[in-house]
C-alpha cells in the first residue's frame, strides 16, 4: 500500500523528543512563519528556488477558501553525546504545516496534483516534490509570477536565508512590488523528494497541509 501518513500531532508538539538510528536526540520546537496570503485558495508546495516564477509547479487539486493562513515549522534541534558542544545548534525542519482550521486532523490523504492517482502507488510509494536547493515552501498559485525580484541568489527570498546565515527558518517572504507572499523553510536533510499530506477534520473539512521532510524516523521514535 502507499506510504501512510505519520503521527503529525507529535511532530507539532513542542518539546517532543525522538532518537535517530545514529543515536542523536532531536527535540521539537514549533516556530511560526506568519500568515500566508492565498488569494485564490490553490495551494502550491515546491522548492521555490527551482520553480517560483516559472509556472512549472501545479497547485494541489484540493482547494481552500481564499484568505490568510498560518504557516509553521516543526524544527528539530539535534544533539549527540559523541560530538562536542557547538555554539551553533544543529537544526533541521522536520515538517512544515499550513493551518487552515485550528481543529484536530482525524484523517489524512495524499495532496495530489492534477493527473496523480494515489491508487496507482506501490508499497510505501508517495507523490512528492523534488528539492535541489535544500528548500521547501508554500504559496498560492496566483502568486507564482508575482516575485519578479527573485532569481537565483537575488531578491527577498534569498535575502531571508542569507540574513540569518542560512538557518532553516521558517520565513515569510513578501514581494515588495506585488505584496504576494511565500512561506519558505529548509527541507530537512536537504535535497530529495518530499510528500505533502492533507489533514481533514472529523466533519471532512480541510484542517491543514503538512510536508514531511523525513527527519523523524518512525522506527526510532521515543
Amino acid at each position: 500500500m502507499p506510504m501512510p501518513a505519520r503521527d503529525y500531532v507529535r511532530y507539532f508538539t513542542p518539546g517532543h523528543t525522538f532518537t535517530l538510528e545514529t543515536g542523536a536526540v532531536g527535540t521539537i520546537d514549533v516556530r511560526p512563519a506568519g500568515d500566508l496570503w492565498l488569494p485564490s485558495g490553490r495551494v502550491v508546495a515546491c522548492d521555490p528556488f527551482l520553480t517560483l516564477g516559472f509556472g512549472e509547479c501545479e497547485p494541489f487539486t484540493v482547494t481552500v477558501e481564499p484568505g490568510r493562513y498560518r504557516v509553521e515549522a516543526a524544527v528539530a534541534t539535534l544533539t549527540s553525546t559523541e560530538e562536542p558542544p557547538s555554539d551553533t545548534p544543529h537544526e533541521r525542519v522536520a515538517a512544515a504545516r499550513l493551518v487552515i482550521r485550528d481543529e484536530p486532523a482525524t484523517t489524512w490523504e495524499h495532496a495530489l496534483q492534477p493527473g496523480q492517482d494515489a491508487t496507482e502507488l506501490g508499497d510505501d510509494e508517495y507523490f512528492g516534490y523534488g528539492v535541489d536547493a535544500g528548500t521547501g515552501c508554500f504559496y498560492d498559485a496566483e502568486s507564482d509570477d508575482s516575485f519578479p525580484e527573485c532569481e537565483a541568489d537575488e531578491g527577498p527570498l534569498w535575502d531571508a536565508f542569507e540574513e540569518h546565515d542560512h538557518a532553516p527558518g521558517p520565513y515569510l517572504v513578501t514581494s515588495p512590488s506585488t505584496g504576494h507572499t511565500v512561506a519558505a523553510f529548509g527541507s530537512g536533510w536537504g535535497d530529495g523528494a518530499y510528500p505533502t499530506w492533507i489533514g481533514r477534520t472529523a466533519t471532512g473539512e480541510v484542517a491543514c497541509f503538512v510536508t514531511d521532510f523525513f527527519v523523524i524516523e518512525d522506527h526510532y521514535d521515543d
